[in-house]
């Protein structure tokens, strides 16, 4: 008896402990690295449960292991885990797979551990929030063949000892923070040159600098897609690429490139070619020989002048053509529009002429044909355009003709939206996730989601029932964005597998329609568990945890009243926090009409204030283009850190502009004063400024017509705020640069930091510092620091000179007074005298109607004294009267106007008697020498201080 009981005992050990040595399946290594990950991240998979201690026997999610029960793959994608990649994982040494993607709370340095995971396939770590270096010891990973550490947050440069992964044929380090050079061999022993089994060279959306050498590419290498947009490159492009036979994409945008575009004749297979924003200068490049081009963009760069290429017509493929401002001319060719995939052409801003006949045979998917800013005179109607896509805004034919209230000339572009819509939710819980398509061929991708949602619904279809909803396109001004949304079919949700094996696409496993181009995806996090309700927590708490729950609650409850009074004062009155810093001077600003901006909603606008939206600085700060969600485009002034003049002018220009407003006014759309931020937000001005216009920075040419407009304009403006804004405001800064001119040339006034309110009491008896820009100031004010309207007027005639000489107040140690003064001859009756000295775009256009009365009037404004200077509303009158008199309607016209002179014009009857020259050269005398001891015409507004000894 005592045996069989021995025996029992003995079965039941064995039986126990053969099935605890089944369990235990995971290599000890593998399991022990795990088991240490799991302790350092929060939100893994249920099945990672601290109950469990085997990831193989207990089918981990994300977890494969093979025959000898070492784990392969490890593939969190997507499961919004929270932690940082420890050595731990260095010790998974038989892993072929690491793909922890879309864990945007998953950060820290990147580990060089990983560099002893040495059997490593494909190492993905897209969409996480890594920092650092990227460590050398990557190097090692011998059998790589899929590198993606794209849309992290690294910084440094790259490691040379990348160039010993021989294997690697996908390569992408993408929208990070990485610095210098290229690696490459004959420089660093190692380099990105020796990968030739390389087909995808993705280093875009990074502040990469240098040169990129000649050596760098070669005949032998694989390469499809070279994307090395929006860095700092420089130099010249390699003609090395051009030698490579396999490569379909090439994308060189957004960088400092100079020089000659190469020859690459040899491209015979690429379909997109993006070299816009760059500093490439010499001939158009010749793209006849690569046939199949679908996406050409070439635009904002500084090629020679010339005519419309031949190969416009030549590339049959031809999807989408964006030449802006690169300066070609004459008359677009018919055949252009009848390729038969054209889609979108963008050639604004150039110098194209002459009348616009698309043709009758006009391709049926285009779409968009934008052609603003140019000087086309008239345009062939045909029934099969649809003019709803045409824009000509700009065009002399949209000025004061019968097109110039229709479509063609008014209205705007449709783009997608710029930010993610929001998505029509079809179910309780469906998976979200963004394809971005860095470099798709097509304009209108509209026009492609049904293919491409077959394309996915066929894919994602295969791996787990579910339903896709519609696709939703968005752009981030930088790449195509697609929104997909899958929700599950008989099942509340989704499960951990179903997410890992379905819909993570991040090994390129998913192929989409040829013309969308390279991608990656990023997943959006995904509620695999309901939250524990409410009551089931309150049924298991104790009376005591009841009670101090409780009184937590109270004092929650007490500070958030206060923290809610304090945002409820903060929203009644944004300026609450005026006065806490150094830089708020003086009382807040005092508001009549004007919209507060969150900070992060300008952040957006701007994309972070990223520098390619930089659009002109100053002693104040930096001035960037912007986009609100609802399209608007606006201009922010952003004031530098720290900055008394930028604090000063930030309380006056706000308390200015929004209680003045007038069409020749730049409109203030709102203001920021968040975080020590102080930034004001205008109404975007597309032509920037007078001076950029006349010192042929813009590449355009002002006849003496839309010159004559400019200055009616801008004198209307200063007008009214002298005699009509309650109480009157002087600028005190009028000059070029303070003159923006928007799309259709129509002048306003900017820039009021320095302006003054005047009540009638003080109307000539102003005390103030002497405050305005060298070669503009009025000498009288300098001289006895009382400021008068007829201070802005001395300041304004100065810019009528302007209109007439086209160059700076002050150059070549010159005064533009002075000159003009000195040159004047009367008896001149077609130029007074000013040939040598005037702008020679005058003198090749011609048609000075009026110049004789208009210059006379400008030398009345730069009197010595005020009193015997015009008013601004007389400038307004006598510019109208020199307009009307010679067959011009003030009210009506626009830049480049057509209209004759009318042989029965009256003669000019001066309305300002002309003071002799030399009656007033004391005055200037004592301007040049203060302008001497300036250091000359400044770049930015100055400052001067009344100093009677200069």
């Amino acid at each position: 008896m005592a045996k069989g009981r021995h025996f029992f005992l003995l079965l039941v050990l064995c039986l126990f402990a053969e099935s605890r040595f089944a369990a235990a399946t995971t290599n000890p290594q593998d399991a022990a690295a795990l088991i240490s990950l799991r302790k350092k991240w929060s939100n893994v998979p249920s099945s990672w449960s601290k109950k469990s201690n085997d990831p193989c026997g207990d089918k981990w999610d994300g977890v494969i292991c093979n025959g000898n029960s070492r784990v392969t793959s490890l593939n969190l994608f997507g499961m919004d885990m929270r932690g940082t990649l420890s050595d731990d994982i260095g010790s998974l040494t038989e892993l072929t797979v690491l793909d922890l993607s879309s864990n945007k709370n998953l950060g820290g340095p990147l580990t060089p551990a990983i560099g002893k995971l040495i059997q490593l396939i494909h190492l993905v770590l897209i969409g996480c929030s890594l920092s650092g270096n990227i460590p050398s010891e990557l190097g090692n990973l011998a059998q790589l063949e899929f590198f993606a550490l794209n849309s992290n947050k690294l910084t440094g440069s790259i490691p040379p000892s990348l160039g010993k992964l021989s294997k690697v044929k996908w390569l992408d380090l993408a929208d990070n923070q990485l610095t210098g050079r290229l690696p490459n061999s004959r420089e660093n022993g190692a380099g990105l040159d020796q990968l030739l089994n390389a087909e995808h060279f993705h280093l875009n959306q990074n502040f990469l600098e240098g040169s990129v050498p000649e050596y760098m590419f070669n005949s032998s290498m694989q390469l499809k897609h070279i994307l090395l947009d929006r860095n700092n490159f420089s130099g010249s492009i390699p003609a090395s690429i051009g030698v490579i036979p396999t490569l379909e994409v090439l994308r060189l945008n957004n960088n400092l490139f100079t020089g000659q575009f190469p020859a690459m004749k040899n491209l015979t297979k690429l379909h997109v070619l993006m070299l816009s924003n760059n500093q490439l200068r010499g001939p158009m490049p010749n793209l006849t020989e690569l046939g199949s081009l679908e996406n050409v963009d070439l635009s904002n760069n500084s090629f020679t002048p010339s005519g419309v290429p031949s190969w416009f017509t030549d590339l049959q493929k031809l999807m989408t053509l964006t030449m802006q401002s690169v300066g070609i001319s004459g008359k677009l060719p018919q055949e252009l529009f009848s390729l038969p995939s054209l889609q979108h052409v963008v050639l604004s801003d150039n110098q194209l002429d002459g009348t616009l006949d698309m043709g009758n045979n006009i391709s049926k998917d285009l779409d968009l044909v934008d052609i603003r800013n140019n000087k086309i005179t008239s345009v062939t109607v045909y029934s099969t355009l649809n003019y709803a896509n045409l824009k000509l805004e700009g065009n002399p034919l949209c000025i004061d003709s019968l097109l110039s209230d229709t479509t063609p000339c008014t209205n705007t572009l449709t783009e997608l939206p710029t930010t993610r819509p929001s998505t029509n939710i079809q179910c309780a819980n469906p998976f979200l996730e963004t394809i971005v398509f860095r470099s798709p061929s097509f304009g209108d991708v509209k026009k492609y989601l049904p293919e491409l949602h077959s394309n996915l619904s066929s894919t994602l279809g295969n791996c787990t029932p579910n339903h896709l909803g519609d696709l939703v396109p968005y752009t981030d001004d930088v790449y195509l964005k697609v929104e997909i949304m899958a929700c599950p079919v008989n099942q509340k949700r989704f499960n951990y597998s179903q997410v890992l094996n379905c819909f993570n696409l991040t090994l390129q496993t998913y192929k989409p329609p040829e013309n969308f181009g390279p991608y990656f995806v990023h997943s959006h996090p995904y509620p695999f568990h309901d939250k524990v309700s409410r009551a089931v927590l309150i049924g298991v708490v104790t009376g005591s945890v009841l009670l101090v729950v409780g009184l937590t609650l109270i004092g929650v409850y007490a500070v958030r009243q206060r923290k809610r009074a304090r945002k409820l004062v903060t929203l009644t009155d944004p300026f609450a926090s005026w006065g806490s810093t150094t830089e708020d001077i003086g009382e807040a600003p005092k508001l009549k009409s004007a919209r507060c901006f969150a900070l992060e909603e300008l952040k957006m606008s701007t994309n972070d204030f990223r520098e390619i939206n930089a659009i002109g600085a100053g002693g104040y700060g930096t001035v960037y283009r912007g986009k609100l969600m609802d399209g608007q485009l606006i201009a922010i002034k952003r004031s530098k850190q720290g900055s008394m003049q930028g604090g000063l002018e930030f309380k006056t220009e706000i308390e200015l502009l929004s209680r003045v407003h007038h069409k020749n006014l730049v409109g203030l759309v709102g203001f920021c004063f968040e975080k020590g931020e102080r930034m004001l937000v205008y109404e975007f001005i597309s032509n920037g400024t007078l001076s950029e216009s006349l010192y042929g920075i813009k590449g355009v040419q002002l006849d003496w017509i839309t010159r004559l407009k400019i200055a009616l304009d801008s004198a209307g403006g200063l007008a009214y705020l002298h005699d009509h804004a309650n109480p009157p405001i002087i600028h005190r800064d009028v000059k070029s640069t303070n003159i923006l001119l928007d799309a259709k040339m129509t002048a306003k006034v900017a820039d009021f930091g320095l302006s003054l309110l005047v009540s009638d009491s003080e109307e000539g008896e102003l005390c103030t510092n002497v405050k305005g820009t060298l070669g503009y100031l009025d000498p009288e004010y300098y001289m006895t620091q009382q400021l008068t309207a007829k201070s802005d007027v001395y300041s304004f005639g100065v810019v009528l000179l302007q209109l007439v000489v086209a160059k700076p107040p002050i150059y070549e140690k010159k005064y533009i007074v002075r000159e003009v003064k000195t040159a004047l001859d009367m008896e001149d009756s077609m130029y007074c005298g000013l040939k040598d000295v005037m702008d020679p775009v005058l003198l090749k256009l011609g048609g000075l109607q009026g110049f004789p009365r208009f210059l006379q009037m400008a030398l009345q404004c730069v009197e010595e004294v005020g009193p015997d200077r015009p008013s601004m509303n007389n400038i307004v009158r006598e510019i109208e009267m020199i307009m009307q008199d010679h067959g011009m309607t003030p009210g009506s016209m626009s830049p480049s106007s057509l209209f004759s002179v009318d042989s029965t014009a009256k003669k000019f009857a001066p309305r300002y008697p002309y003071t002799n020259a030399s009656t007033s050269s004391t005055a200037f005398e004592m301007d040049s020498r203060a302008f001497e001891y300036s250091g000359g015409f400044p770049s930015s507004r100055g400052s001067l201080q009344n100093n009677r000894n200069t």
